[in-house]
């Protein structure tokens, strides 16, 4: 509720408390003026008489009520009698001088607090009995015409009171129905943000999971690569120089030599090339986006593929987490390009969309048809399902769309998860 409504709601209760005093003050002021209207000595002290009563009757209702909950607003049978005891008072005043019809008209005012259901449509027309008789020139009608004045006046003050009092219903009714909206909203604003806040969690969990995980992660990818390059590399350089120790040529000696030598050239470059990888340092002293731009400008100098990076929405620090998924799968995509996709322009683009953050890496190679990859290539930790789990090991996806002959695109979507502070 707001100020100003709440201000009304006291003004209101201010006039249901006072409003009949005034009334009652208002009808006697008037009816000692008009003194001539009375029919005599006997009329005065049994006007004064009732007028005690109703005074009293007021004082006792206006102690009981701020002894009631809501303050005497809801319909109650003691509220029912207040009303029908003031009610015949001020009949009874009225008859006597029509002037206390002011009086009588507080029951226009509080029926829908004191009486119940659709007796307060009863209570109206008992309150318009009195007012009418007043407007038609006293109670009881001395002719014809006076009665008919009479039943015209009192048919209008209640239709114009029921009109009234139905408006006045719907209002409260509609005042209840957006007080329940403004309570369901509420609740649904509670529970959304409960909802915010275990969905932080989860990120959280995720991201302590990713980092247990990519201990293990690691150990199996630097095993598939020494398993592929390095081991590979051994093999071949201790089969070169057996064929140098088993020949007495000394041309296919030396040549045999030099190949030993190129392969262990390309083993220690792998070998450090792994090491490399082994840890984002890119990282260290460089937010993603400038690690992303070297990391392909790099490989562009070294492969001579015209490589570009480019970078769109507002760029945010990530969570160390986030950033280094991103730099692992960028830096496994140009790897794989550069062995198999013999393209001559790459392209990498960082999106950041508010709540997500998007990698796509583009190629103008010779592509391939996903489905058609060796078993153990797609089951390595290194190749395209290796990265399909960095991405999904925090909550994100990764798809590739890539036929032959057409290049290939790779798009990682990643949970925008700032940097903790």
């Amino acid at each position: 509720m707001t100020a100003r409504d709440s201000q009304i709601d006291q003004r209101w209760e201010q006039l249901h408390v006072w409003g009949p005093y005034a009334m009652l003050g208002i009808s006697v002021v008037l009816g000692t003026i008009a003194a001539g209207l009375m029919a005599g000595p006997a009329a005065w002290y049994a006007a004064g008489a009732l007028v005690v009563v109703a005074l009293a009757l007021q004082l006792w209702w206006h102690a009981t009520r701020h002894r009631r909950p809501n303050r005497g607003r809801t319909p109650s049978p003691a509220g029912s009698v207040y009303y029908l005891v003031r009610w015949a008072l001020a009949f009874v005043l009225t008859l006597l001088n029509p002037f206390f019809a002011f009086y009588a008209a507080t029951g226009y005012m509080d029926a829908d607090e004191l009486l119940p259901g659709r007796w307060r449509r009863v209570g109206l027309f008992l309150s318009a009995v009195p007012v009418a008789g007043a407007q038609a020139g006293g109670m009881p009608p001395r002719n014809l015409g006076q009665t008919a004045v009479f039943v015209a006046l009192l048919f209008f003050q209640f239709a114009l009171q029921s009109v009234i009092a139905h408006l006045t219903e719907q209002d409260a009714r509609r005042a209840v129905e957006r007080t329940a909206t403004i309570t369901e909203l509420e609740r649904t604003n509670a529970a959304l943000q409960q909802a915010l806040d275990e969905n932080a969690a989860l990120h959280a969990q995720l991201l302590v999971q990713a980092r247990e995980a990519g201990v293990a992660d690691e150990r199996r990818r630097l095993a598939a690569e020494i398993h592929d390059t390095i081991a590979q590399g051994l093999t071949g350089i201790i089969a070169q120089l057996q064929v140098v120790t088993n020949t007495p040529d000394p041309d296919t000696a030396r040549e045999h030599t030099g190949r030993a030598i190129d392969l262990a050239r390309h083993s220690l470059g792998e070998a450090r090339r792994s090491v490399h990888n082994l840890a984002p340092v890119a990282l260290a002293d460089a937010g993603l986006p400038d690690a992303l731009k070297d990391t392909v400008a790099e490989w562009g100098e070294r492969t001579g593929v015209r490589a570009e990076f480019t970078v769109t929405g507002t760029a945010e620090q990530l969570h160390d987490e986030v950033s280094a998924t991103l730099l692992r799968i960028t830096q496994e995509a140009l790897s794989n390009a550069a062995r198999h996709a013999r393209a001559t322009r790459l392209g990498v683009t960082l999106s950041y969309l508010g709540d997500e953050v998007i990698l796509d890496i583009r190629d103008d190679g010779r592509g391939f048809d996903p489905l058609a990859l060796p078993e153990r290539t797609r089951a390595g930790g290194f190749g395209l399902d290796g990265m399909r789990a960095r991405a999904e090991r925090i909550a994100g996806s990764l798809t590739v769309e890539s036929e032959p002959g057409q290049g290939t695109a790779l798009s990682a979507r990643v949970p925008l998860v700032r940097h903790e502070r």
